[in-house]
């Protein structure tokens, strides 16, 4: 971020809190194009946000001052400087939905204080596109006012000229455009006159004290409910069972029926076909950052969009024909050059050395075995003694310790030459394993920041066991 937006911003965080900045970080950037910067002093915090783009600065904080008026949950807007196209506003942590669901699942299990945070989630998005739709200025809405006609034409275009292309998947034309207009059709039947949040998922929703906090929604605009339900049951890296989507589709109708009429079964044909043009969406937006950007971890989430075609074709084909779209789909499912991006899977342990280090179930033997037993042990002190190193405390705990930095940044950059050693070489497995004293504290806190940190990197499929907590617990 440019030093005078730094300073500009600098100046609003004393305005607005009454204290000087004693630190400032500026936070990943994402996939966008904005840049975030968080500042803290008098036990105050606040971020700051640049972004060169004014009209969509517009959207973001007009939609923000009428959903905090409304009492939905998004951040507050302390103050805006449209000319110079910096605001500051409320900070929301550092915990997404996605983080958050990192943590409370283990392969296709969900904590029952995850689908308590999916079912809360679900009741504000209603609440968003019912309450916050009431008085709405939809001419805030950029790039375009609806998810209309000429929307879905570009998502379509954007998937087709973005990943089909550039995958190399061959497709004809004219009967390809031909089914696009019939499922723009299709979709066109559903009342469409509802606030769309556009980007309803995982990365986009803050968890703080329990409760979801909603943001990204600038490129909001009128479109039907089932849009935003799609793209949040079916967000591709979140990969929610299919049980427990079907749980949380009902929990989501049964919420909306509080609120007003709904014909079940014309809503779930819709929301299914705005599943698929969701999906293409997402595809899109892989492929060009993925392939054109060469961004290499959007393509990561290639994989799980299709699984998701893979299971909507075989249980859920559309009531409609648009046989070339399907053809097209079907094709992605048996790519080999789609299918060789989620190659290798890299497995990481946490373990007791009182059990011994785990056998490598592949077949292949070795891997990594990084022994944590040299750095401070929060197992020694009554008040950590019935958490893990997956808890709010022993997380604080650790990130105010400099030997827990100092040895995950000397693991990291060793397990990511081997990643990519692997992935160039079309190697299936992986497996790295952290062991301490208990496989309590420090091996689980460091398997978790490892299994992050190659999700967020990589292309792989990682799978994440902590052996002696299962064990506990079985």
């Amino acid at each position: 971020m440019e030093q005078d937006k730094l300073q500009l911003l600098m100046k609003m965080f004393t305005r607005n809190t009454g204290e000087q900045v004693e630190s400032m970080n500026m936070l990943p950037v994402s996939g966008s194009y904005r840049e975030y910067v968080r500042f803290k002093g008098g036990g105050k915090s606040a971020l700051g946000a640049y972004n060169s783009d004014k009209k969509e600065n517009i959207a973001f904080v007009g939609f923000s001052e009428h959903f905090h008026a409304k009492g939905l949950n998004v951040p507050k807007i302390f103050e805006n400087d449209a000319e110079n196209n910096v605001y500051l506003l409320e900070d929301l942590g550092d915990t997404t939905l996605f983080d958050f669901l990192q943590r409370n699942r283990t392969e296709d299990e969900f904590s029952e204080a995850l689908i308590e945070i999916y079912k809360k989630t679900i009741e504000e998005l209603v609440l968003f596109q019912l309450k916050g739709t009431e008085g709405l200025d939809f001419e805030l809405c950029y790039p375009r006012k609806a998810f209309d006609r000429q929307s879905m034409q570009w998502d379509l275009h954007y998937f087709k000229y973005y990943f089909l292309k550039l995958a190399q998947v061959p497709f004809d034309e004219q009967k390809l455009e031909e089914d696009f207009q019939c499922l723009m059709d299709f979709l066109l039947e559903a009342e469409h006159h509802y606030f769309l949040y556009r980007d309803f998922q995982s990365r986009n929703i803050m968890v703080k004290s329990g409760e979801p906090w909603f943001i990204d929604y600038q490129g909001g605009r009128k479109g039907a409910l089932q849009y935003d339900l799609a793209s949040l049951l079916y967000d591709g890296k979140a990969d929610i069972p299919v049980d427990l989507r079907e749980m949380l589709y009902n929990h989501y109708i049964q919420t909306l029926k509080k609120h007003k009429e709904v014909d079940e079964a014309s809503f779930k044909n819709h929301f299914l076909g705005y599943v698929y043009i969701r999906i293409m969406q997402a595809m899109g937006a892989y492929g060009f950052r993925g392939f054109y950007e060469k961004k290499e971890h959007f393509l990561k989430s290639i994989p799980f969009a299709l699984k998701n075609i893979t299971y909507l074709l075989t249980n859920h084909p559309l009531p409609i024909n648009i046989p070339e779209l399907n053809t097209v789909l079907d094709a992605l499912t048996h790519n080999e050059k789609l299918l060789r991006i989620n190659a290798l899977t890299v497995t990481i342990n946490s373990f007791s050395y009182k059990r011994g280090i785990p056998y490598d179930m592949s077949g292949n033997g070795g891997g990594f075995v990084f022994d944590c037993r040299a750095i401070h042990n929060p197992g020694r002190y009554a008040a950590y003694q019935h958490v893990t190193g997956k808890d709010e405390s022993v997380i604080k705990f650790f990130e105010n310790e400099p030997e827990m930095e100092e040895f995950l940044g000397s693991v990291f950059p060793l397990i990511s030459k081997s990643v990519e050693k692997y992935i160039s070489r079309n190697f299936k497995h992986l497996m790295v394993n952290f062991g301490c004293t208990g496989g309590q504290h420090r091996s689980v806190y460091s398997a978790e920041r490892m299994a992050k940190y190659i999700r967020e990197n990589y292309p792989v499929t990682v799978k994440l066991r902590h052996i002696e907590q299962e064990i506990k617990k079985g």
